[in-house]
């Protein structure tokens, strides 16, 4: 990477001033990081342990859970010191290596995603053809293809960032180190690579977007063909988590890169970027087991299996 000769490090954005403000930004986050630790490392011991969920909807919910702690964990630990420790810097190769698995794991996020409304699709809409167009083998291929899409994207997305020189100082106005922050330091001219790679990722995000739609439309269609109220509710039991965790995924991501510059500011910024890479992998547990009674049964049950053997 060329630049590393020229800059050693990174000064990453301060949530305060004040040491009592960056000591409670330290609490706050160390709440919401164990929150989201215990959230997805409940559902992901749950579905290991409860054969009765090695289905491929918990497959696909296993993965999204290790996702979302990768996530959080590549974000929120880097930011906890530097308010506990009151500083800002962040060394090169770190800052590299934080953007490069932010844009792996969300990429790969938002790849799983796609691939859970396709299972929706099919357990709804082609229930008897289930089994064979969802086998085991069927699912790990797709959850290997999120993965590895993410993968690609990451160092396509990293290379081309980090390959740019950078001529406006080494103050990274975010949290932790991300593509518009980094570009932010480079001249106007000199980023163009980086803009036509994502002009062709975001048209393939938007490709996955109109998948997803399109495909709980047909969801919604023959959810309303069924007879019985009591049918409808439990199928809808099993596919609004899964919306709603997609709503919140887009609705933030799509604010925080696509929201008009003249509503742009440092602390908008900030809260955007909390909002879309914090709060998502710390709710996602509770959207899933708010509706889902199966997993909140498994859940209760090895809970109790664990405390009766103490």
């Amino acid at each position: 990477m060329s630049n590393s000769s020229s800059i050693n490090q990174f000064l990453l954005l301060a949530f305060a001033d004040t040491r009592e403000l960056q000591l409670l930004h330290f609490w706050l986050f160390l709440g919401i990081y164990l929150a989201a630790l215990l959230g997805n490392g409940l559902i992901i011991t749950t579905i290991a342990c409860d054969h009765h969920l090695h289905t491929p909807m918990y497959f696909f919910l296993l993965n999204l859970s290790l996702i979302d702690l990768g996530c959080i964990s590549t974000t929120i630990p880097k930011a906890m010191a530097n308010s506990l420790w009151d500083t800002r810097d962040i060394s090169y190769s770190s800052c590299a290596v934080q953007l490069y698995f932010f844009v792996f794991l969300i990429s790969t996020e938002y790849g799983l995603l796609t691939v859970m409304a396709y299972d929706r699709y099919v357990a709804i809409c082609q229930p008897l053809n289930y089994e064979t167009l969802l086998g085991s083998r069927a699912c790990v291929h797709t959850a290997a293809a999120a993965w590895g899409c993410g993968f690609l994207t990451a160092v396509l997305h990293t290379g081309s960032t980090f390959s740019i020189p950078l001529c406006k100082g080494n103050a990274v106005d975010q949290f932790f180190c991300e593509i518009p922050q980094i570009l932010k330091l480079s001249s106007s001219d000199a980023y163009l690579r980086e803009i036509g790679i994502a002009v062709f990722t975001s048209c393939l995000a938007f490709g996955c977007f109109v998948f997803i739609m399109v495909s709980y439309v047909q969801i919604f269609r023959a959810v309303l063909r069924i007879p019985s109220e009591q049918g409808r509710q439990k199928t809808f039991s099993t596919c609004l988590p899964h919306l709603a965790v997609v709503f919140l995924f887009i609705s933030t991501a799509i604010f925080a890169y696509l929201k008009p510059p003249s509503i742009s500011s440092q602390s908008l910024d900030l809260v955007v970027a909390v909002l879309y890479s914090v709060v998502p992998p710390a709710v996602n547990p509770l959207i899933y087991s708010m509706r889902n009674q199966e997993l909140k049964n498994a859940m209760w049950k090895m809970m109790t299996e664990f405390f009766m053997q103490q």
